[in-house]
C-alpha cells in the first residue's frame, strides 16, 4: 500500500548541503520533508567520511606526538591499541552528532524519511523504505542532494582484504602491510592513520605529484615528512592487476617503479576518486538533465533545468567538499523562499589533515601560469618560525600569491601544523578582495 505525502520542499539527501538545505526552508516558514536511504542523518560526511576519518586523525595526532617528544626529553612506553575501543569512540562522535541532527530536525518540524527517493514526475517522488513500503511525496519544490560515492576499479576483485574509504574507518587489520591506491587526500589522510597505527604503508598514485591540485611546495614538504615517518610512496605508476592469493594481495604495477614480480600486501585500500549520484534518482522521469558523468548542471541559484527543481553539493560538480555543499544548500532554500540570493563565492578552501596539515585557496602558482596571470609570490618557511620551532615542527611553509598589478591576494597555501585552521584567514582575505599590504598591516599574535 502506498502513502501519500505533500510537502513545500522535498529535500533528497541528508548530508551537510542536504540537512543545511532542510534547515533553511523549515527556518523560512517552508514544509520540509528530508529522505536520507541511510538509517542515521548526516550522509557520508558524518557517518563515513568527514567526521570519523577526523577522529581516527586525531589518535594519530597524539600517537605521533608522544613519538616526537622523546627528543625533547619526555619518554613514553610504546602505544598499544585496542581496536574494538578505538572503532567504539570513533562511532561515539559519529553517534552524538547524528543524534544532535535528528533533534534540530524534530524541533524544526522537519519530516525525515528513511528510504531509496526516485522521481516519479517532476512533482512527484517515490520513496521506497526497508520493508519495501512505498511513500508518494507530492511536491512543489524539491532539492537533490544524493552526493557522491567511491570509484569501484573493474579489475579489483571482491576481497574482504580490499576496501574503500568506508571499510578503511573500521580498522580492521592495524596489522598488516597496507597498499593504498591513490595519493589524493583521502588516501593520504588515512595513510597518516594506519602509519601512525604502526602499518607498514605504502602509496601508489599514477601521476607525478600526490594531491595534484594542490601546490608542488607544498606537497613535497608533506611528502618528506611521510616518508620519515616510514610511508612509501610509488609516484607514475599504475596498478594493473590484483590477484587476491589465500598467503596475500598480489599487486602488478606498471611505471616508473613497476617490479619484475608482484608485490605482497596483507590488505589494500582503494581511493581512485568519487563520482556523483545523479544517475541513481531516475532524474529523467523529472526531466533533469544529468549529464554522462552523473553531475547535474545549475546556475548559480543552483536551479537545474526545471525551475522548480534544485540541485547541491557533490552531485553538482567539483570540488566534492562538505563546505561547499552548505552554502549551496543555504542558497537553494533561500532562493525557494523568494530571496534573489546566488552562489558566487570567491574561493573554496581545500585542506588534508595529514601530518602535517595541507591547506590551499584560490590560485596555484601552476595555475596561474595556465591561465597567463602576471602574478609575484612570497612564502616564508617554518624554519625561521619561534612558534614551529617551539613545537619542534619546522618543517612548514606559508606561500601567497598576488597579482603584480592591483596587489590584490590571488591564492594562498599552508603546510605545517595547523594548516585547516590557518588558512581561514586567507580565505576570508580573498573574499573580500585584500590586497598583500591589508594582510602586512594586519597585527597577528606572536609567536
Amino acid at each position: 500500500m502506498t502513502k501519500n505525502l505533500n510537502t513545500d520542499v522535498v529535500v533528497i539527501g541528508s548530508g551537510p548541503g542536504g540537512y543545511t538545505a532542510a534547515f533553511r526552508a523549515a527556518d523560512l516558514g517552508k514544509n520540509v520533508i528530508l529522505v536520507e536511504r541511510f538509517a542515521s542523518i548526516g550522509g557520508v560526511c558524518l557517518n563515513v567520511g568527514c567526521i570519523p576519518s577526523k577522529a581516527l586523525l586525531h589518535i594519530a595526532k597524539v600517537v605521533d606526538e608522544a613519538h616526537e617528544t622523546s627528543s625533547q626529553g619526555v619518554s613514553f612506553g610504546q602505544p598499544t591499541f585496542e581496536q574494538s575501543k578505538l572503532v567504539a569512540w570513533k562511532n561515539s562522535v559519529i553517534k552524538k552528532l547524528t543524534g544532535g541532527l535528528s533533534a534540530l530536525a524534530k524541533q524544526r518540524k522537519v519530516q525525515v524519511i528513511q528510504g531509496v527517493a526516485e522521481f516519479k514526475d517532476a512533482h512527484c517522488l517515490h520513496v521506497v523504505g526497508e520493508d519495501n513500503q512505498v511513500t508518494a511525496i507530492d511536491f512543489k519544490h524539491a532539492i537533490i542532494a544524493v552526493g557522491s560515492e567511491s570509484v569501484n576499479l573493474p579489475f579489483i576483485p571482491e576481497d574482504p582484504r580490499i576496501f574503500s574509504s568506508t571499510g578503511a574507518l573500521e580498522l580492521n587489520d592495524i596489522k598488516g602491510d597496507l597498499l593504498v591506491l591513490g595519493g589524493g587526500i583521502i588516501g593520504l589522510e588515512m595513510a597518516t592513520v594506519y602509519a601512525a597505527l604502526g602499518v607498514k604503508v605504502t602509496v601508489v598514485e599514477f601521476l607525478e605529484q600526490l594531491i595534484p591540485a594542490a601546490d608542488k611546495d607544498l606537497v613535497t614538504i608533506l611528502q618528506k615528512h611521510m616518508q620519515k615517518k616510514g610511508v612509501k610512496f610509488l609516484l607514475k605508476t599504475k596498478v594493473t592487476q590484483v590477484e587476491a592469493k589465500k598467503d596475500a594481495l598480489h599487486i602488478t604495477m606498471e611505471g616508473e617503479h613497476a617490479t619484475d614480480k608482484p608485490l605482497a600486501f596483507q590488505q589494500m585500500l582503494v581511493c581512485v576518486g568519487r563520482k556523483p549520484n545523479g544517475h541513481n534518482i531516475k532524474a529523467h522521469n523529472a526531466e533533469v538533465y544529468v549529464d554522462e558523468k552523473g553531475f547535474i548542471p545549475v546556475d548559480k541559484q543552483m536551479r537545474t533545468n526545471v525551475a522548480h527543481i534544485f540541485a547541491i553539493g557533490d552531485v553538482v560538480g567539483q570540488p566534492m567538499l562538505a563546505h561547499k555543499a552548505m552554502p549551496e544548500g543555504k542558497v537553494a532554500a533561500e532562493v525557494i523562499a523568494g530571496k534573489k540570493h546566488e552562489f558566487s563565492p570567491c574561493g573554496i578552501p581545500s585542506v588534508a589533515y595529514t601530518d602535517p596539515e595541507l591547506a590551499w585557496v584560490g590560485l596555484t602558482e601552476k595555475e596561474a601560469k595556465e591561465q597567463g596571470i602576471e602574478y609575484e609570490k612570497g612564502s616564508f618557511p617554518w624554519m625561521a618560525s619561534g612558534r614551529a620551532l617551539s613545537m619542534g615542527r619546522e618543517e612548514g611553509l606559508t606561500k601567497l600569491l598576488f597579482c603584480a598589478k592591483t596587489r590584490r591576494i590571488l591564492g594562498a597555501g599552508i603546510v605545517g601544523v595547523n594548516a585547516g585552521d590557518l588558512i581561514a584567514e586567507m580565505t576570508l582575505a580573498i573574499e573580500m578582495g585584500c590586497d598583500v599590504e591589508d594582510i602586512a598591516l594586519t597585527i597577528h599574535p606572536h609567536p
